[in-house]
């Protein structure tokens, strides 16, 4: 019998325009080793499935691509009313780097707020 070759699964696409600082604020992971961006979605994923992501930040006329993984999942109907969808982690290289900081730039000193967050 024949074997059957791999399934390769293509990486899902989301994209995600936050249009406000408490937004960004409120999606933003920095307790991820690169970073992290949280995606509203109801689509199921588990823990390290490979997303793409197109990032739009508020007045950045910039669209950033991140090839990234799913690192964070709030379920339907999790405690404290917290929206469901997924947390991804923000890539290691050059265009996470630079999502990355871009995203701290805008937060500035918002970074240091203890408001709550999608996350934690």
């Amino acid at each position: 019998m024949a074997e059957l070759p791999p399934v390769v699964t293509r990486p899902s696409v989301l994209s995600l325009a936050i249009k406000e600082k408490s937004a960004l604020y409120a999606a933003y992971m920095p307790f991820l080793t690169n970073g992290g961006i949280f995606v509203p979605t109801n689509k199921a994923y588990r823990i390290g499935d490979e997303i793409y992501l197109i990032l739009s930040l508020m007045d950045d006329p910039s669209k950033y691509p991140i090839a990234g993984k799913v690192a964070w999942i709030t379920p339907a109907g999790a405690n404290n009313n917290k929206a469901q969808g997924i947390g991804v982690h923000l890539p290691g290289d050059e265009s996470g780097v630079r999502v990355r900081l871009r995203i701290e730039e805008l937060l500035g000193a918002a970074l240091g707020s203890s408001r709550a967050t999608h996350t934690l």
